[in-house]
């Protein structure tokens, strides 16, 4: 079981479409992720990514983007172990692990809401979203 196991939601009033073209394209993934490098393993348009992952932690990534109602439902995982200097699985101890989770998903909450910002800037709320 991997130390650091992530799922996260958020809804975004914005067609599936746009949310894929911003997080399908490898020229953000170094902002969204700096310390991660990631190889993609599905690239499924835009129904979302998925990777491997590489760098300070060691495992897989998926993003779905669920078609829901007037927008998109971002799902998020990361299942990952931390890495030794080596690059390979290194146990943690369960109090580090734990924290490595939770600034995981906090992260993980912080580009969703980014790109909630981003994406339905403009759009007032209970409205259709925007078209672009």
């Amino acid at each position: 079981m991997p130390s650091v196991d992530v799922v996260d939601e958020t809804f975004l009033a914005v067609p599936r479409a746009r949310v894929a073209a911003e997080l399908g394209d490898p020229a953000c993934w170094p902002r969204l992720w700096p310390d991660l490098r990631l190889e993609v393993v599905t690239d499924r348009g835009e129904q979302g990514v998925r990777w491997t992952v590489g760098g300070a932690l060691v495992g897989s990534m998926e993003v779905w983007l669920e078609e829901v109602l007037d927008g998109t439902v971002l799902h998020y995982y990361l299942r990952a172990d931390a890495t030794d200097r080596q690059g390979r699985p290194a146990p943690q101890p369960r109090r580090r692990a734990a924290a490595e989770s939770r600034r995981r998903q906090r992260a993980a909450k912080a580009i969703a809401f980014a790109l909630k910002d981003r994406l339905e800037s403009g759009r007032a709320p209970g409205e259709p979203p925007t078209v672009a």
